[in-house]
Formats: structure tokens, sequence, C-alpha cells
């Protein structure tokens, strides 16, 4: 948790809309509480008892300390999003392994398993799968298709925050086409 309210002040910028974690001003994260939070993530680790939360918490803090989204650990993040995914399967946790995945090989490569968790039906319903898609599908200069996504993922969140951010990445697209 104290990973995760770290960031807190970055998520949103001066106007309240949402900026992606790969935008944030990590000068605003708070290097306190990531300290601590780093601290109990690697005593835990070392207890060789940890489970779940553990998991999440250490992939937070791979987030947490890397200098930049560039200079993360993206090999890393998907060997633990990899242990998640055995302690406890879900396609949420496949689709942030898509973007991992996508980060470190490429746009290509995530979409690849992002189609196939929204073809399965597994995230068909999920909005944030389609805006992940969307993103990776703009990196792919799939500009046409990335409005789909954006579209379909704009009219499945009821999040005020959500659908603003969701419009702009729309507006974006559309002014390349």
């Amino acid at each position: 948790m104290l990973l995760h309210e770290s960031r807190r002040g970055a998520r949103f910028d001066e106007a309240g809309e949402i900026v992606l974690l790969q935008d944030q001003d990590r000068r605003r994260w708070n290097g306190g509480m990531i300290d601590e939070g780093q601290r109990l993530v690697e005593q835990s680790l070392r207890s060789g008892r940890f489970g779940f939360y553990t998991l999440q918490a250490a992939i937070s803090a791979v987030h947490a300390t890397a200098e930049s989204s560039d200079q993360t650990d993206w090999p890393q993040i998907i060997a633990l999003y990899d242990l998640l995914l055995r302690v406890r399967p879900s396609p949420v946790i496949e689709l942030n392994r898509a973007v991992a995945v996508a980060m470190l090989r490429g746009p290509d490569a995530g979409l690849v398993l992002i189609d196939r968790l929204v073809d399965g039906g597994e995230l068909d319903r999920y909005a944030l799968a389609h805006s992940a898609r969307g993103e990776l599908l703009v990196r792919s200069s799939k500009i046409a298709l990335a409005i789909e996504a954006f579209e379909r993922a704009e009219s499945m969140t009821k999040n005020p925050a959500e659908q603003r951010f969701l419009r702009r990445k729309l507006a974006d697209c559309r002014s390349m086409l």
C-alpha cells in the first residue's frame, strides 16, 4: 500500500485528469514511502513466506524504484507477473503482464496477448483491456483500430475521469488520420 500511495500525487494532473504511469513526474512521488515499501517487500521476500500481495508489492517496487518508464526492469516485472499467475490465475493479471511484454518486446507482442484475452471472452467487457489495446495500437501506428478500441473502452466505463481520458485519446487519434 505504501508503494501505491507513494505515487498518488502524480496520478492526476492539476486539472484532475489521469496521468499514465509512464508519463508521471516521478519527482512528485513520495521517496520516504517508496523506501519504506521497498524495505518491507525485501523483508517479506527474504522470509520465504510470501504470496499474492507480496508479489504485487514487488511489482510496484520495481516500478517505484525505476528512474523512468524506459529504465524499468521489464524482464523482472514479467517474471513477477508469471509468479503471480501461478499463485492466482486471472485474466486481469494476464492483461497487466501483456502490457509489460509490450514495454519490453514492442506493442505487437503485447497486442497478441491482449487480443487473445479479448477474443477469448475473458476481458471482452473490461474497459481497461480495450484502453490498453488502444494504446498499443497507437504505438503500432494502427490508428483506425486504436479509435475502435478507445471507443469501446469509453462506452464501457462509468468513471468520469476515465471517460475524459479516453475522449482525449480519441481526439488525438482522430487528429492523426
